[in-house]
């Protein structure tokens, strides 16, 4: 079901509110970042994750007892009734997986299921390395893609918008020490990839109304903004409150693995829904004002 939407709203008279707002959470976010870092998972760090299954529920106060006796007190234990997720600073050798094996073996049963995780120190680099520059190699094609397609000026504040999706999350994680691991890293993706495809929407109608409109102000050139935005609205409504009620499923009725994943998905969405309108129109409307007067030196070229 797709409901209507009637817009009758100024984006571009708040568009400085929006952009003050958006620069404190940046700004916020990258004090977190420089004073706490990330809450690095082991696939971003060197340890051994040990994810423990059984026929009944596994309380953490009696996992904590278990592992304490096997001589491994500095586990980190997350729960989840019949199976549970401990991750361990150090990796652990087969004889001491073993060790964890069995205590818990002779706890709860020989249906006990154990299954290991183990990065080291080399290759923790090596994935926290990778991660990075997909996102950064990620955003330059959308930037030559955007800037083709369109106009520099489209690209630049489509990059702006969609790297503003991504440091919202990656605020939010740090903020609340929330672990960050190769999950993590697919969600970013799928919020660029969300957020890049909710602007170019809005930007093909905004082009497509230029082509009708007689430009002399910078009020005509809001006024189009305005008028391009209030037409995809309901479009991007719709569409975000789809993805976001799917996200929300797999956040409550979704296992451990993908807690986080759901978790930046529902911060993405709403921070790329936010950014699509609020910061990459705005912010091309005020690259586009300072070429409104100047003469066109080619018919039919792009300013």
């Amino acid at each position: 079901m797709h409901f209507k939407y009637n817009v009758k709203f100024d984006f571009m008279k708040h568009s400085k509110k929006f952009f003050i707002f958006s620069i404190d959470i940046t700004i916020l976010g990258a004090i977190f970042l420089l004073s706490e870092g990330f809450n690095r998972g082991v696939d971003f760090k060197s340890g051994t994750t040990l994810d423990i299954s059984a026929s009944q529920t596994m309380p953490k106060a009696k996992v904590q007892e278990l592992i304490t006796t096997a001589g491994f007190a500095n586990g980190i234990i997350t729960p989840a009734g019949e199976r549970v997720s401990i991750r361990f600073a150090k990796v652990l050798s087969q004889e001491e997986v073993e060790k964890v094996e069995k205590s818990f073996t002779t706890a709860f049963g020989k249906d006990v299921g154990v299954e290991e995780n183990t990065v080291d120190t080399t290759l923790a680099q090596e994935l926290a390395s990778k991660a990075i520059y997909a996102v950064l190699i990620a955003s330059l094609f959308i930037l030559v893609y955007v800037a083709l397609r369109f106009e520099w000026r489209f690209g630049i504040a489509a990059i702006v918008a969609l790297l503003h999706d991504a440091f919202i999350v990656i605020s939010v994680f740090s903020i609340f020490h929330i672990e960050v691991n190769l999950t993590f890293v697919a969600a970013i993706l799928t919020i660029v990839g969300y957020s890049i495809n909710d602007t170019i929407v809005i930007f093909d109608r905004i082009r497509e109304n230029l082509r009708f409109s007689k430009l002399k102000n910078y009020d005509d050139l809001k006024h189009l903004v305005n008028v391009s935005v209030g037409q995809t609205f309901t479009r991007s409504i719709n569409t975000v409150l789809m993805v976001f009620l799917g996200a929300l499923l797999l956040f409550i009725f979704g296992g451990e693995s993908i807690r986080n994943f759901s978790l930046a998905m529902l911060i993405g969405l709403v921070s790329g829904a936010y950014s699509s309108i609020m910061i990459a129109s705005p912010l091309w409307a005020l690259m586009k004002k300072g070429s409104l007067n100047k003469p066109k030196r080619v018919a039919g070229a792009k300013d």
